[in-house]
């Protein structure tokens, strides 16, 4: 037996239905971007049991620009510092799973935070009862706004890697997966998620009756002849074994079907793997865009917009993640990841300051041939993985604070 599930194990085998209750009052009020006022609530009050059992070594701290949660745990020693993070956060849409704790709005938990949220107030409860035999300090970030808000990069400007008084040291997040199997592990060192960025491309022409194109400048075949060109550059331009995966997901012209529009504008989603794909994206999307438009005689206004960096794990601590999930569950609950996923992280920003990893963990209902994804509104988590992931979480942050002799002076 692992030395962490040893310390942990029973612990958070006791704690299931405290984090499934937990997770069932975040799931009831979903809230979307940096500002989560009932999540927050429901969180600070989570934490109530921890706070006692650190015997005033838990310390609490709320963000100004946006409502985060940071924690810091001491341990009875110094040692290195470890941050774990879990999103808060949901997404605007109006849940369909028809189950008991559904939420009644047009927001839903639907990416799994949750329990992220769940989990790492878990793993806070863990490890404070533990924190006599602590050598460093835990750093336990609860995070809105993951859902494209950045609220990973709101809490790096408020301080969050110094919120110890030492530099963290080591950083980790954990995600769970709505159709994989419950309970298994999944990371891999190097890139595990895409970069993303938004190509916002508007094509100016003239416009005219429909009877009459040849009076007018018509930019909808143009902005049309963009769009595949653009398809067409990233898939012949750029290698395959470092892919370039863009989603042309807005199209807008025009208000009636006799009418030419005076312009036509569309929104990609860019996602890549490695900066240099993505600066090349930035510099030379926009000039094919331009130079399209400019063979027909029309103008284009065409931004690149790089929102997020590519989630990169550091070997050594992708690696340590694999073994601590083979220590704690057994080989047969992790699988390294063949390839990156397609998603983007805010979590990359973290890991572009600070040495870490970020990994899976898989939560498909039993029972469900064909589950639904995340982000799908009918979207459902096996909440049984929940003293898992705490445990998980707990232990990451246990090899580097534990009561090892290289971390306790």
């Amino acid at each position: 037996m692992s030395a962490a599930r040893e310390v942990f194990g029973a612990r958070a085998r006791a704690l299931a239905g405290d984090l499934i209750a937990l997770r069932r009052r975040l799931h009831a009020v979903p809230e979307v971007g940096l500002r989560l006022p009932l999540t927050q609530a429901v969180v600070l009050d989570a934490l109530s049991p921890a706070a006692k059992e650190a015997g005033g070594a838990l310390e609490v701290t709320t963000g100004a620009a946006l409502d985060s949660v940071t924690v810091v745990l001491h341990g009875a020693r110094s040692g290195p510092v470890v941050l774990l993070r879990g999103d808060m956060d949901a997404l605007p849409l109006r849940e369909a799973t028809g189950l008991p704790i559904a939420a009644d709005a047009d927001r839903m938990h639907a990416c799994g935070h949750d329990l992220h949220t769940a989990a790492l107030a878990g793993a806070v409860r863990l490890l404070a009862g533990h924190r006599e035999s602590m050598c460093g300090s835990v750093v336990f970030m609860f995070q809105p706004g993951e859902e494209g808000y950045d609220g990973a990069g709101a809490m790096l400007d408020e301080g969050v890697l110094d919120a110890a008084g030492r530099p963290v040291r080591a950083a980790y997040a954990l995600h769970v997966v709505a159709d994989l199997p419950a309970g298994r592990c999944y990371t891999r060192p190097g890139p595990v998620m895409a970069a993303y960025g938004v190509l916002d491309a508007t094509v100016r022409g003239r416009g005219g009756h429909g009877g009459r194109p040849h009076e007018a400048l018509d930019p909808v075949p143009v902005a049309m002849a963009a769009v595949t060109a653009v398809q067409t550059y990233t898939g012949r331009r750029f290698d395959a074994f470092d892919p370039v995966v863009v989603t042309v997901g807005e199209f807008h012209a025009g208000t009636a079907p006799n009418v030419i529009p005076a312009d036509a504008r569309f929104r990609a989603g860019v996602r890549s793997f490695s900066a240099e794909a993505t600066t090349r994206l930035a510099a030379e999307l926009p000039p094919l865009v331009e130079g399209i438009a400019r063979a027909h005689g029309l103008d284009a206004e065409v931004t690149f917009t790089t929102v997020l960096p590519t989630t990169v794990n550091d070997p050594g601590h992708a690696g340590q993640f694999a073994r601590t999930a083979v220590e704690l569950f057994g080989p047969d609950r992790y699988e390294e990841l063949a390839r990156p996923r397609v998603g983007s992280e805010d979590f990359s920003r973290v890991l572009q300051r600070v040495p870490g990893a970020y990994g899976y963990l898989g939560a498909a209902p039993p029972g469900r041939d064909r589950p639904a994804g995340n982000h799908a509104p009918t979207a459902v988590f096996d909440e049984s993985v929940l003293p898992d992931a705490a445990l998980l979480l707990a232990a990451l942050a246990w090899q580097h604070v534990g009561p090892a002799p290289t971390s306790c002076p």
